[in-house]
Order: C-alpha cells, then structure tokens, then sequence
C-alpha cells in the first residue's frame, strides 16, 4: 500500500476534540470515556484506560461526513470528460490515473468508515471490472441525503429500509428495462469495450482496443450446451512494454513470455515446439550441511569437475529423451547445462514466473514436471512456434499456435511508462466489460441514462409508500440523478440546466436520454452507441447501497487506547549504566 499521507483520520487519542479539515468541511469529534460507577460513587472500569467513545448523532455525523470525503475525491473523474489524479507516493513513485479503484488503492485512508468506501470500490473492481468511481459517489450521494433525513429526527432504521426497498425495485425496473445483446455477431461487444474506453487516457484510441479485446475475449470463451458463455480470465495475459504508441497495441494468440533465450547458440526460432515445462533447477544442487572435499593431486580436482559436468549432461540427456526441442525452466539454469542445450539445439528460457508456467501449462497441453527422472513425452507441451523477438531494448519470447487456443496475450504498448500503465488498467476495465456481457447478456445505455430513468420510476414507487419510508426513497432517486449530474458537472454542463432536461426527456418516456458529456447535450445514448453491461449496474447499486446501509446503522464508536510501552528498568534505558548497549 502507498502512502500519501493521511487524508481522512480516525478518532483515536485522548482530546476532546478532533479537528480535520478538507475541501471545506470541518469535522468536530467529541470524545468522552464511558461513565460507569457504583452506587456508592466507586467508578467501573469498562474499558482500557486511554479508550474513548463517540455516540449517536455525533458519531453518525463523522461517519457520513468521512464516508461523503472519500466520494469526493473520486468525483471529478467519472465521465468521459472526467479529470485523472496523479498520486505521489512516499518513495516519489507516481500513478497518473481516473480509475476509481486505483485511486482509492494508492491512497492511505485511515477513517475506518472512509475504509469501508474504498472495500466496496475494490469489491466491485474484482466482481465486474468497471463502475467502481460510480459506485462510490453513488454510495456518498445516499450517505449525504441520508443526513439530511437524520436531521429532521427520521430515524436512521427507517432511513436503510428504505434505501433496500429501492435498491430492490430499482434492480427491478433494470432487467425490466434491459436490452438483450446480440452474441452472434460482435457489434453489441464493440459498443461495450468502446464505452468502456471512452472514459480513460487511451479513448483515442479505443476502436483499435476495443476489437483486440473482443477478438481475446471470444478466441478464450466457451459455449456451453445451454448456450451461455463462460470466460475465465486467467486466459487473458495483459503484459505492458513502454515504447511506440498505443496503436503498436496487439494481441498474440498463445503466451508472451518477458525473458529471452538463455545461450547466443541457441536456435532463436523453433516450429512444432515441444515444450518441456520444469520446475526444478537445471543446476547441482549445493549440500544441505557445509561439505569439505581434500584434494591432494590436480588429477582428483579434474575428475571432480568432470563428474560436475557429467551430471548436467544427464540431465540435458533425460530432456532430450523425453522430445523436447524447447525448454521453459522456472529456477536456473548451470552455464554447462546451457551449453549442452545449445549444442544439442534446444531453446531454453530460465526463471520463469510460475503464473507463467501455469498459463504455459493450460495453453500447450503441458504438465509441469518437478523430478527430470520423471519425465516422459506425454509431459510435453506442443505449440506451432515458439520465438524470441526483440521489443524495444528487451528480447522476449512468444510461445503461439498452441495445442489450446484459449490462451492469448494482449501485448500493450504506449509512449512512456505511465501510459502504459494506465493503458492496462484501462484494457483489464474494457476486458471485464466484454466478459460481463458475455456471460450476462443483457445490456443498458449510458451516459447516466439508466440512474435519471430508474430516478423518475422510483419518485412514483415512492407514493405508493406509508410512512417514512417513502422519504427515503426518494433521497435513494435524488442520489441515483448524482451520476449524469455529475458526468454533466465534469463536461462543464450546467448541473441544474441537465436535470431539469433530464426530468423532461423522462417523463416523456425518453428512457434512454442521458448526458453526451461529448456532444454537451443531453442525447438518446443508445442511437450514440454509449452501451453499459446490466451486470455493472446492478452491482453498482448493491454495493453502493450496501456500503450506506452499514455505514448508517453505526450509532457508537469506542476507539482502543493506544497501546503504553513496558515500564523502564530503574538504571536507565536498556538496564545498563547511561542505557549504553555494551559500553566499556
């Protein structure tokens, strides 16, 4: 974890009041240890001395106030006219990035409330890949209008009943309104890893990505007998490498291995490769105790070293039995092994990392051996050809045609470190996206055309509510119109202008008007081709509203005393005259 400092701080120590100020906002922290006493006035120890206690409105407060910091941060990115963030670390690293989680990641939170905001971020990154920026403004817009209610004394219950009954007709009204994406031709997955794209660095370039994506994502799908896809997305390696553009972006299909052959005589270029996988050292292992050999006459010492080399030329022996004309070694390999590999015309790669060989193993129909003696020919991997080719200044070697085609490497590329490393973050986004539809093939436009809809629908849910509840409710809208006001906010549109645009397009049954944060306009998104995965959405809105539900129902914060150091010995630091550590 980076540190950057710590922006948003727990309520920890002894004062009687925290102050912490950002963006404008003041939070006071009373703290007060817990009163218990006897009737005869002996006060009870409850706690550890040094603990403190914050309750009820107060502790509400802080925890909404650090939660809607936290969305805060991450504002200013969503949409495609959204800004990036260049975080700093302690050690001068720097990440230039839009991506929520990211951001959320690199940062060190220390608020356990503002934690919670940045889990639900990492949640939704692992479960659908995008989304994650909108699931946390969307979770400080519920937290900030949930105030509002507390203050008018509805009770904070009430408050999450209602949010879960919204969240569950809005999910509702989601698949009601969802579209089925066609599979059979790859349009729909175009559109998807395209507006996936649009909102990063690379959107210049995401018709170029957006079809190596699609053509990965469906090269490693399988169909099944009910006619549903399953991705996994182990098949899909995203390696990096500075240098060219981002349109020298390309997908090979087999693995790419960043390690170059191991000896100048060995062939570069190897056709109908059989790949021995191994995972033990090509090497002579040292003893496991300290050893001593006399050697009395240089003769000995000859025969030692002969013996040394006999036994590396074994071992290249037992590979060259098994059929093995290429060689992919996780540990090392001897220099006199290399030597006997080179001459018997065998290419050889050494510490390969073992995610690598396990890919290498699920692409070439290979096993992974441990013991050489072991080994036989039905161990083997096969690929079409096995290469090394130059990228850059590095040699690296690219294992294709292989025995599984569901195995491929989307190799990126771009003008510097950073935009490498935001290109494939951008590219991990885009391939969720993809793999989303496939599995769920149900889709939604974009440009916060989905949330205005589900806004306008849940304002008529909430009238046919008793109670409170229904207040609650529609705050649960109010905070769903926080994505296209945002996106709109972000292009430099007049928020108050495109709600009102919004409300009118959706009463008139526009279902698909949102925000062209492009076009500076409120548009249909689906004739713009802005198409979203249903599945993104829905986990938005459960994780969104899961995270303010938690968050809401915490009515007292005892925080630990900070643990005291043992008691000096008398004499001293450390028990010597002075504290000195052996001084004379």
């Amino acid at each position: 974890m980076k540190k950057l400092g710590k922006f948003i701080n727990g309520n920890q120590g002894n004062s009687a009041y925290t102050r912490f100020t950002r963006l404008g906002v003041v939070i006071h922290m009373s703290t007060t240890a817990i009163p218990a006493v006897t009737s005869s006035g002996q006060p009870v120890l409850i706690l550890k001395e040094g603990s403190s206690e914050t309750k009820g409105r107060e502790a509400q407060r802080n925890n909404i106030t650090a939660a809607a910091l936290v969305a805060e941060i991450v504002r200013t990115s969503l949409g495609p006219r959204g800004m990036d963030k260049m975080l700093v670390d302690s050690l001068g690293d720097v990440t230039i990035t839009n991506d929520g989680a990211t951001i959320l990641k690199e940062i060190d939170v220390q608020h356990p409330a503002a934690k919670m905001m940045v889990e639900i971020s990492k949640a939704t990154d692992s479960e659908v890949g995008d989304g994650t920026t909108s699931t946390v403004v969307l979770a400080g817009g519920l937290l900030e209008r949930a105030r509002s209610l507390i203050d008018k004394d509805v009770h904070p219950t009430i408050i999450v009943d209602g949010y879960r009954k919204a969240s569950q007709e809005a999910i509702r009204i989601l698949n009601e309104i969802g579209i089925k994406a066609d599979l059979s031709n790859k349009e729909d997955l175009l559109k998807v890893a395209r507006t996936s794209l649009s909102t990063k660095l690379v959107s210049r370039d995401s018709e170029h990505l957006s079809k190596l994506i699609v053509d990965a994502l469906l090269q490693v799908s399988e169909k099944g007998s009910d006619g549903k896809y399953t991705v996994d997305i182990d098949n899909v390696k995203v390696e990096k490498k500075p240098g060219g553009s981002v349109l020298d972006t390309q997908l090979v299909k087999g693995i790419v291995v960043d390690k170059e052959v191991v000896h100048a005589g060995m062939p570069k270029r190897v056709e109908k490769a059989k790949i021995a996988l191994i995972n033990s050292a090509l090497e002579i292992e040292k003893t496991e105790f300290d050893a001593k050999i006399n050697i009395s006459d240089p003769t000995q010492m000859k025969a030692f070293l002969d013996e040394e080399a006999n036994m590396l030329k074994e071992m290249v022996e037992k590979v060259k039995k098994a059929g093995a004309n290429v060689v992919v070694c996780q540990k090392g390999i001897d220099d006199i092994a290399q030597h006997y590999l080179a001459k018997s015309g065998v290419l050889a790669v050494r510490r390969v990392k073992m995610s690598d060989m396990e890919k290498l193993a699920k692409a070439t129909g290979g096993r992974v051996v441990t013991s050489l003696d072991e080994m036989t020919e039905s161990d083997l991997g096969y690929a079409g050809l096995v290469e090394e080719r130059k990228i850059e200044e590095d040699k690296w070697v690219f294992i294709e045609g292989c025995k599984n085609p569901k195995a491929v490497t989307i190799l990126v590329r771009g003008g510097g470190q950073r935009i490498v490393d935001e290109a494939e973050r951008s590219v991990h986004d885009a391939v969720m996206t993809v793999k989303d539809v496939l599995e769920k093939p149900v889709i939604v436009a974009g440009g916060g055309a989905p949330e205005a809809e589900l806004a306008a629908r849940l304002r008529d849910f909430a009238a046919s509510l008793p109670g409170r509840e229904q207040l609650a409710v529609q705050k649960f809208a109010e905070a769903l119109e926080t994505i296209p006001l945002t996106i709109a906010e972000n292009a430099g549109m007049s928020p108050l202008d495109v709600q009102v645009e919004l409300a009118a397009a959706h009463g008139q049954g526009k279902k698909w008007h949102g925000v062209d944060a492009l076009g500076n306009k409120v548009a249909d998104m689906l004739s713009k081709e802005v198409i979203e995965p249903l599945a993104v959405k829905e986990q938005v809105i459960k994780s969104a509203t899961e995270a303010a539900s938690m968050i809401l129902r915490i009515d007292d914060i005892v925080s630990a005393g900070k643990s005291k150091a043992p008691p000096t010995p008398p004499g001293g630091k450390g028990g010597g005259e002075g504290g000195g550590m052996g001084e004379d």
